[in-house]
């Protein structure tokens, strides 16, 4: 018997983040190539990298819903996506340091039989502290920045980069929550727990300090 839901992914922040909903899915990696084009603004290729991870599995699976996400931070009207080692890293955050940024986090939900195609993109302000060197070379140490959009990962010690946040702590992680569960449950999923008890008991990694 086919699942029910698809996760498009191969983030686990991402895979940890809906089993706090509380129903019953499948990870299957996606298979689609993420290029960052200049003719396009940040929302519109995050959608657009969301989209193609849900429609990579989808034919697969054509009466099964997939969920497919991506996360782009945008910095000056452009697109930060994810560093290709430390050294790279290391200019990302050096970019960041003591500024606002954006964080895009889109959502697509995909199904073949009958026809799905939903997508949605929640958008939150950062604003990283002014960090010295030797507080950044600690920082890349850790090795956290590998494989994160800009090169920082909120849930874990880069929590210590960030001065505040203004919306969703979920988005930033990877995938926002309540987004999420209200595309579902249009869809006819039903929750295992209450998305407003949720987001008071902030059950996840750094959530309670980013209130």
């Amino acid at each position: 018997m086919p699942p029910l839901l698809i996760l498009a992914s191969t983030s686990p922040r991402r895979r940890e983040l809906l089993a706090i909903l509380g129903f019953p899915f499948e990870v299957i990696p996606p298979t689609s190539q993420e290029e960052l084009r200049p003719d396009r603004s940040t929302r519109e290729q995050v959608r657009k990298f969301a989209l193609d991870k849900a429609q990579s599995v989808a034919p697969h699976y054509p009466h099964t819903l997939v969920l497919g996400s991506d996360t782009l931070i945008e910095l000056d009207d452009k697109p930060v996506g994810k560093p290709r080692g430390l050294r790279e890293a290391e200019k990302m955050l050096n970019q960041l340091l003591g500024r606002q940024h954006l964080v895009h986090t889109a959502v697509a939900l995909v199904r073949e039989e009958p026809q799905t195609r939903e997508s949605l993109v929640e958008t939150v302000s950062v604003w990283m502290r002014q960090l010295g060197e030797q507080e950044v070379a600690e920082y890349l140490k850790t090795e956290e920045s590998l494989g994160k959009a800009g090169a920082y990962c909120i849930q874990e010690k880069g929590a210590q980069l960030i001065e505040k946040i203004e919306g969703d702590y979920t988005t930033v992680v990877g995938l926002p929550l309540r987004q999420t569960a209200n595309l579902l449950e249009q869809r006819g999923m039903v929750l295992g727990k209450s998305v407003e008890e949720l987001y008071q008991l902030k059950p996840y990694k750094n959530w309670k300090d980013f209130s």
